[in-house]
């Protein structure tokens, strides 16, 4: 970033009166000085917004805000994403949030635990990263997640900068990377169980497919972004097997080196907001076997539909249409 616009950014932060800490060298910032349960100002929405794109997430700690605070808050930045089917945790009367509370996601659905489910979906480390809904054509934008109750230690989260990820590879890769397309599909990080799998045929039964650019243009800021997670992308378009395997392995490693990540301890009333355009990020597996609840309140912004180098856009497969969920 130019210091032009870093200086630019201060300003506005300062102007606003907020503050902007970075947390991590390329990712991540802590903003206090604001109370998102009162409402914002139009310059402390600049601020803010000016932030997430910067740093990809920010932190907001000490919050009070309820169910209707949450999706207020959301609104300034974009709307909200009214899922079909949520949670059995998740609220009623507000169908813009999503709870995720540990042992209750499955909850013995598929025949299995929620332990079990989380083994096979996180079987790999590169696995586990992701980013929300990848497998649409239009993903979500951005992600305001609001925690409720948290283990007394374990359950952190982690996000990671694609645009820094991209930047950081070699210039012949960039090259050849910006030319590629990636099939990104629901449950392609899963891993089945012996024998039948109810979870295996209702992922089969509910396809969700897209053939996104590998590295996508961001709408907002310009940056490339190299788009690769472990959890959605099956195939490089026109590669072998072979070949697609072993590029998404190094692909996926230079997206997760430490130094391009950020890792945020959760309190009660932690808020954190992030672009999921340019992050993915690695939910916690420390915690499910040390019987602690951890309650979280999920709100997505809609999102448009990637952009390649060349323009093209993202094609869906099965399963998605921009705006429709």
């Amino acid at each position: 970033m130019t210091t032009d616009r870093a200086l630019a950014e201060r300003e506005a932060a300062e102007a606003a009166g907020i503050e902007v800490k970075p947390a991590a060298g390329h990712i991540g910032a802590d903003i206090g000085g604001v109370d998102l349960a009162e409402g914002l100002a139009a310059a402390q929405v600049a601020a803010i917004r000016a932030a997430v794109l910067r740093w990809k997430v920010v932190f907001f700690r000490d919050q009070r805000l309820d169910h209707a605070g949450h999706v207020a808050f959301a609104r300034l930045f974009g709307e909200p994403v009214v899922l079909p089917w949520r949670g059995k945790a998740s609220p009623a009367g507000f169908p813009e949030i999503e709870t995720t509370a540990d042992r209750l996601e499955l909850g013995g659905r598929f025949g299995m635990e929620h332990d079990e489910w989380l083994r096979r979906r996180r079987h790999t480390l590169l696995r586990g990263w992701h980013c929300d809904h990848g497998a649409r054509v239009d993903p979500p934008a951005a992600t305001i997640l609001r925690a409720e109750t948290v283990p007394p230690y374990g359950g952190d989260t982690t996000w990671s900068n694609l645009a820094a990820a991209y930047a950081g590879l070699s210039a012949p890769m960039r090259a050849f990377v910006d030319t590629l397309r990636a099939e990104h599909r629901l449950g392609v990080g899963y891993q089945p169980r012996p024998g039948d799998d109810a979870y295996v045929r209702h992922l089969l039964d509910h396809q969700t497919a897209t053939v996104h650019p590998l590295v996508r243009v961001h709408p907002e800021t310009g940056e490339r972004v190299l788009f690769v997670n472990g959890y959605y992308v099956e195939q490089i378009a026109g590669l072998s097997r072979p070949e697609s395997a072993a590029i998404l392995e190094m692909l996926l490693e230079q997206a997760t080196r430490p130094e391009y990540t950020v890792r945020f301890r959760w309190e009660p009333g932690s808020v954190a907001f992030w672009d999921n355009r340019a992050t993915i990020h690695l939910a916690p597996s420390d915690n499910a076997h040390l019987g602690h609840p951890r309650t979280m309140h999920r709100v997505m912004l809609a999102g448009d539909v990637p952009a390649g180098v060349d323009g093209t856009p993202s094609e869906p497969v099965t399963g998605s249409e921009p705006g429709r969920w």
